[in-house]
C-alpha cells in the first residue's frame, strides 16, 4: 500500500503543482491563467472565475495539508487579491469571467463561481487571518443560499411553469461546502445545511427504481421522461458519494455510509465502458440518444473522483469492491491521463483512450481535480496503512 501512497504523493509534488507554479501565476495583473497548452504556454488571457477561486482553494489547502511551501501561499494570496478586486458585481454576485486586467465579460449568471470563490478564500482565511477573507466567504455563502432555489436569477432562460426542473449540481456542491466553510460558519447553520443536502441528494435525486441519481428531476424528485430528465453523469454521482461518505463518517452513520458505496458501486457499474475501459461521460437511462455528442469522451475529473470514492469507500468500510475498483481505475487512468514529459494530465480523452486534445487547462479544467484527488488518495490509503500497522 505505502508504493501506492508515494506514487499518488509524488505525482501531486512532482509533477502536477510544479505545473502550476511555473505557468498559472499572472504576475503583471494577478490572479491565474488557466488557458494552458500540453507544455504550459499560455494560449488565451481570460479569467474564469470558477477556476480562480478553485486554484485559491488548491494552494491553501495544499499548504494547509500538505506542506507550508511559501510560494502556494503567495499564489493562494495574490489569487485573492485580484478576485477581491475584480470579481464581484454590484450586488454581490460574482462574474463567470474577466479579461487578463480584471474587466467583467460574463455576466454573474453562474452560481458555481460563487461557490468555489466561497470556498477559496474559507481555505485561505486557514493559512492566512485576514478577515476580510472570511467575511467575504461568508456573505458570498449566504448570497449562495438566498439563490439556491432560482441560481441564475434573471438569467435563467426557461419559460415559466412549463417544465420546472431542478438540477443535482448545487445541492452536491453544498455538501461539500457545507464541511470546507464550517469554521467560518455557525454551527447550526452547517448542520441545518447538512440535513438539507443529504435529504436532497439520498432522497430526492436518488431513484430507487434503477439506484442511480439523476442530473435533473421534477420538483417533487419524480422522474422526467425528457433529454434532462433521462441524463445520467455517471462522474457526478461518484463525487457526490465521496461527499456524503464524508458527512457519513462525521456524523457516524454506517447506514448512510453503505448505501453511499452501493450508490457509488453502482454508477461504476453502470457507466463502466465494457468495450474500451474508461467511465463514460454520459448515459441516458432509458438508452434512447443523447443530445450531449461528447457522451463517449473519457474525462480527467470522472477519473480522479472515482479514484478518490474507491479510496475512501475502502478506508471507511473495508470492503473488498472498493479496492478491487480503485486498482482496476489506478490501471486505466494513470497511463491515459497523466503526462509524465510535461507535467499535469490531460483532459479529454476519445472514448478509445487517447487524448482528443493536449491542452492541460482552459474554460472548465484548471488547478483543482487533479492536485484535489491526488491529496485525497493518498490521504486515505495512509489511514488505511497506519491502521494495519497498529494491528
Amino acid at each position: 500500500m505505502m508504493d501506492v501512497v508515494n506514487k499518488y504523493k509524488q505525482e501531486l509534488l512532482q509533477n502536477v503543482l510544479p505545473f502550476w507554479t511555473k505557468n498559472s501565476n499572472d504576475k503583471e495583473f494577478g490572479g491565474y491563467f488557466t488557458c494552458l497548452d500540453r507544455e504550459g504556454q499560455v494560449f488565451d488571457t481570460d479569467k474564469f472565475m470558477w477556476l480562480q477561486g478553485r486554484q485559491i482553494w488548491t494552494m491553501s489547502s495544499m499548504y494547509h495539508a500538505v506542506e507550508n511551501n511559501d510560494t502556494w501561499k503567495e499564489m493562494a494570496i495574490q489569487g485573492a487579491d485580484f478576485i477581491l478586486k475584480h470579481g464581484q458585481d454590484p450586488q454581490g454576485d460574482w462574474y463567470f469571467s474577466l479579461d487578463r486586467s480584471g474587466k467583467p465579460l460574463v455576466q454573474a449568471y453562474n452560481i458555481f463561481s460563487d461557490c468555489f470563490a466561497s470556498m477559496g478564500l474559507g481555505a485561505l482565511y486557514k493559512i492566512e487571518k485576514n478577515d476580510q477573507y472570511a467575511e467575504v466567504a461568508h456573505q458570498t455563502f449566504n448570497r449562495i443560499l438566498d439563490r439556491r432555489e432560482n441560481p441564475k436569477g434573471k438569467y435563467n432562460k426557461q419559460f415559466p411553469n412549463t417544465r420546472n426542473l431542478k438540477g443535482f449540481s448545487l445541492p452536491m456542491i453544498l455538501s461539500n461546502l457545507a464541511l470546507e466553510l464550517e469554521h467560518i460558519i455557525d454551527k447550526k447553520t452547517v448542520d441545518t445545511l447538512i440535513d438539507e443536502v443529504i435529504h436532497e441528494v439520498m432522497d430526492v435525486f436518488f431513484q430507487e427504481d434503477t439506484g442511480l441519481i439523476m442530473e435533473s428531476v421534477n420538483l417533487d424528485g419524480s422522474f422526467s421522461d425528457t433529454f434532462e430528465g433521462r441524463l445520467v453523469n455517471p462522474g457526478h454521482i461518484i463525487e457526490a458519494m465521496w461527499f456524503m461518505m464524508d458527512l457519513a463518517a462525521r456524523r457516524h452513520d454506517m447506514k448512510l455510509m453503505d448505501q453511499c458505496v452501493d450508490i457509488a458501486l453502482r454508477a461504476l457499474n453502470y457507466g463502466w465502458d465494457e468495450q474500451h475501459g474508461g467511465i463514460l461521460y454520459f448515459k441516458d437511462i432509458l438508452d434512447k440518444p443523447l443530445l450531449q455528442l461528447e457522451w463517449d469522451q473519457k474525462l480527467w475529473w470522472v477519473h480522479l473522483e472515482a479514484l478518490v470514492c474507491m479510496a475512501k469507500g475502502y478506508a471507511y468500510t473495508g470492503r473488498q469492491e472498493c479496492k478491487d475498483w480503485f486498482e482496476k481505475l489506478d490501471a486505466y487512468t494513470f497511463p491515459r491521463f497523466s503526462d509524465p514529459q510535461y507535467g499535469e494530465w490531460y483532459g479529454y480523452l476519445t472514448r478509445q483512450g487517447t487524448p482528443l486534445n493536449t491542452l492541460k487547462g482552459g474554460k472548465w479544467k484548471g488547478c483543482f481535480h487533479v492536485p484535489r484527488a491526488l491529496y485525497k488518495v493518498y490521504n486515505a490509503l495512509e489511514q488505511i496503512e497506519n491502521l494495519s500497522t497498529v494491528k
